[in-house]
């Protein structure tokens, strides 16, 4: 099946909103989606704008994407995260994951950041070993850290 890749536009979001949540079932974390299409529009496209969106297509469907935003390391200067790439199940193996990856590498390479960065979960062996073959360094002695909402609250009122 033939593909496009592009730039993501604000009417994507509702598509793109789906892949998330076809994610959050992957990952074992139906419920874990707090994010709404509106959100998405909003912090992709408004005034402010928080995080850059490449969206594949395939008979006028998103079947997949990458979601990426600007981070600064203090030991190498400018960055990009990339917060999810996501195919669809139906079109997974089809090489969409790595054109995505590489749309997404081509983008860092243009903004000329330091690095590239983002998470994998570790029972995922076949993205480890993906992203292994494409020259990433997966850090297994690394542990994500992450104060949600609750967490900062309960932070704050410790002080």
């Amino acid at each position: 099946m033939e593909y496009n890749i592009r730039d993501a536009v604000a009417k994507d979001m509702a598509q793109v909103h789906k892949l998330i949540k076809e994610l959050a079932v992957f990952e074992k974390e139906d419920n874990a989606v707090e994010v709404t299409e509106e959100d998405l529009k909003r912090d992709g496209f408004g005034s402010d704008k928080l995080f850059h969106c490449y969206v594949a297509e395939a008979n006028d469907k998103v079947v997949g994407m990458a979601l990426l935003y600007n981070r600064y390391s203090t030991w190498k200067g400018p960055i990009i995260h990339l917060e999810d790439l996501i195919v669809t199940e139906s079109m997974r193996g089809s090489g969409l994951g790595a054109a995505l990856l590489e749309k997404v590498v081509e983008h860092g390479y243009r903004l000329g950041v330091k690095r590239i960065s983002w998470e994998v979960l570790d029972w995922n062996e076949p993205a480890i070993l993906f992203y292994e073959s494409r020259g990433a360094n997966v850090l297994r002695d690394w542990n994500v850290v992450h104060l949600d909402e609750k967490g900062i609250k309960t932070f704050l009122n410790k002080l």
